[in-house]
């Protein structure tokens, strides 16, 4: 309020009164701001602290996986392969050194090796953290082999000798990266990004053009309103998307649509998978990308996107070898002098390492130009949340910074690419998994909320994607009522998918009653149900069956077997094995847990809960979230195997066994022992 907007309404006031009165207002503005100011830094005050105790606990349960334990042990816990043997090697289009080993049959433990982990490949004969190991990156893991990028330039002489192993490493960097971005957000005075604080985490206001938006682009309602709201927001946009409903189909067209005004923009996600992926879509629409990020964390197809392909396939790489080359050749020369030699020797050797160290001067300066080259022909810049403050980008700044599965990641690793913006697009759904955090206590202290959720909460500015188009509507009915308000509609080619006629689209087998109690693996603590194991994988036989005789195969894809429990994917795995099918439908089924199905699809999916106890103990089936990604990978059929007497006490899974019964999908395990 104006001053002579105050004086028009206080005209019987005395001019002392009226300066007290709208003193008093001024200093109450500025009191709620500077609290509001002072909230922020208290809250990212308490993120590093969350932060600490999260690696705190992250390096305890490594070094309790690792240290003052023998091979063998370290083998059983999944942290350790050994021995391994190396099979091949070969360098990469990035001339990265690639190695692939393979373990022994009796040793396929279960183990925590993934895509992107850091590990130590080392010898017997020394110590995996001694001199005879060296670093690297798994690319790619199987029951049996593992394909590892190698952080050397050759193969170390010592892997001839003695037996070789691979272990995990414990990776600081990404808690670096975290820690110098709450800080530098606690100290800076850049105005837009304390106003993007503000905005996220406080009470200002997003703000948003009143620009043209001209819907032609064959999308449905509501993601046009996204992409109005995207292309509209001066500094934040929330796409919220649920299972099904085209939330990578929205964002690469808001990402193109940005591009026709933007000349560059980066886009990130919290997981290497989520980035290939949109990099992926973007680069089939004739978009240059450049993936950054170790070449070992991308996948083959991603690999020409990446920095070293690219400056591989650079017109002056050529120059850029033979610079190399020479200068190698010029130390080899430098080398060959004995100790024992004359003046002139000596200066020849001087000239020689100096022309050696020049070449190779000029070579770094070369590389440096073509990667710079590299950077500022590429329409975008994917990495993942940490890898946004990598070397190579460092110092650059966007405009607009996309953040994909944004409901996924801690909030400090989401400010990293925020540093770098001036608009930051968010999408995700929060109802689906949250980030995985191992510190119990830095959870609930608040380090489980993500930088999504409060944006969420403090704007008004998501729109929530309501037309899916992945599963039967039976299927999509229980997640739409329990998570999103009953608004998501089916499309109609996808809304009465099924595989055959008159076939049940959701069923839930009830094993109350049956005496198919949990067990817990004695090394792991993972529970698991042997009946009820058994019980899925007799269903599943006898739906194939089915199909079978209908000649229906080709209707199916593929088919993928869920449970929340390593210990229970693992026995189900083993039975899938021991069933019989033909390799035409081994090769088509998949069982793995929940997390590992996010954002994934199949024809046929089957859920086997597990926890079967007469105290109503559920564990982390509580988490209904992922319970909610589990039931929405099916497109045409849903079997979900549980005891309803144990499951039934959680208001969750009450008001399931509410819905199938409701959709007459209810069956007792009575019906299917033989």
């Amino acid at each position: 309020m104006t001053l002579s907007l105050w004086l028009k309404n206080k005209e019987s006031s005395s001019v002392i009164d009226i300066y007290l009165d709208y003193n008093k207002i001024i200093k109450r503005i500025f009191a709620r701001k500077n609290m509001n100011q002072s909230g922020i830094q208290d809250h990212l005050k308490k993120q590093l602290i969350l932060l600490a105790k999260e690696k705190e606990e992250d390096l305890k349960q490594y070094r309790q996986k690792m240290m003052s334990t023998s091979l063998k042990e370290r083998r059983k816990q999944g942290v350790c392969w050994y021995p391994v043997q190396m099979i091949k090697s070969h360098f990469d289009a990035g001339e990265r050194l690639i190695i692939k080993v393979s373990r022994p049959a009796e040793h396929t433990d279960a183990h925590l090796f993934q895509s992107g982990k850091l590990i130590s490949f080392f010898s017997s004969t020394g110590d995996s953290d001694g001199n005879e190991s060296v670093n690297g990156v798994v690319n790619n893991v199987t029951k049996s082999e593992m394909i590892i990028t190698l952080n050397a330039d050759e193969i170390p002489q010592w892997t001839h000798h003695g037996k070789l192993g691979i272990q995990l490493l414990f990776d600081e960097n990404a808690y670096r990266e975290m820690e110098k971005t709450l800080q530098s957000l606690l100290k800076t005075k850049d105005d837009q990004l304390n106003r993007l604080k503000r905005i996220i985490l406080g009470d200002n206001t997003a703000e948003f053009s009143k620009g043209q938006y001209v819907r032609d682009l064959g999308m449905n309602y509501s993601q046009n309103d996204a992409l109005e709201n995207i292309q509209n927001a001066m500094d934040l946009a929330i796409v919220h998307g649920p299972p099904g409903t085209g939330k990578t189909t929205t964002m690469v067209q808001a990402i193109m649509e940005t591009l026709k005004v933007e000349k560059q923009v980066m886009v990130c996600a919290p997981s290497n998978a989520a980035v290939d992926l949109l990099s992926e879509k973007l680069g089939n629409q004739g978009i240059s990308v450049l993936r950054i990020g170790h070449p070992a964390r991308v996948t083959e197809d991603m690999l020409s996107k990446t920095m070293d392909a690219k400056i591989a396939n650079h017109k002056d790489y050529k120059n850029l070898k033979d610079l190399r080359k020479r200068a190698e050749e010029y130390f080899s020369m430098a080398a060959k002098y004995k100790r024992s030699f004359g003046h002139n020797e000596r200066a020849q050797r001087r000239a020689i390492k100096a022309e050696a160290h020049k070449l190779r001067d000029d070579a770094k300066q070369l590389e440096f130009y073509i990667a710079n080259d590299v950077i500022a022909k590429s329409q975008i810049i994917a990495c993942t949340l940490v890898g946004a403050n990598n070397s190579l980008i460092k110092g650059m700044n966007f405009q607009t910074v996309f953040i994909d599965e944004a409901g996924q990641a801690m909030e400090p690793s989401c400010w990293i690419p925020i540093l770098k913006t001036q608009r930051v697009i968010m999408a995700g759904d929060h109802c689906q998994l949250p980030p995985t955090i191992k510190s119990f206590e830095a959870a609930k202290q608040g380090l489980e909320v993500t930088l999504f959720e409060r944006a969420i909460k403090n704007n008004n500015v998501d729109i929530m994607l309501r037309e899916q188009y992945r599963m039967n509507e039976k299927i999509m009915n229980f997640s739409s009522r329990i998570f999103y308000k009953n608004e998501l509609v089916a499309n109609e080619y996808v809304k009465s998918w099924n595989i055959f006629e008159g076939d049940m689209i959701v069923e839930f087998i009830d094993t109350a009653g049956c005496g198919y109690f949990e067990d817990v693996d004695r090394e792991t603590r993972s529970s698991f149900n042997s009946e009820e194991s058994a019980l899925l994988i007799r269903h599943l036989t006898g739906y194939i069956g089915q199909i079978d005789s209908m000649s229906k195969q080709d209707e199916i894809s593929n088919i993928g077997i869920i449970s929340p429990y390593k210990a229970q994917t693992n026995l189900l795995s083993e039975s899938i094995i021991d069933a019989g099918l033909d390799e035409i439908w081994q090769k088509k089924i998949n069982v793995n847990t929940v997390d590992s199905f996010q954002g994934q699809e199949r024809d046929i999916i089957y859920i086997s809960l597990v926890r079967s106890n007469e105290n109503g103990e559920i564990g982390f089936l509580s988490d209904v979230r992922r319970m909610n990604v589990a039931m929405t990978r099916a497109r045409k059929k849903l079997v979900v195997i549980g005891d309803s007497a144990t499951i039934g006490q959680n208001n969750f899974y009450d008001q399931f066994l509410d819905y199938v019964n409701e959709i007459e999908s209810y069956r007792s395990a009575f019906e299917l022992m033989e």
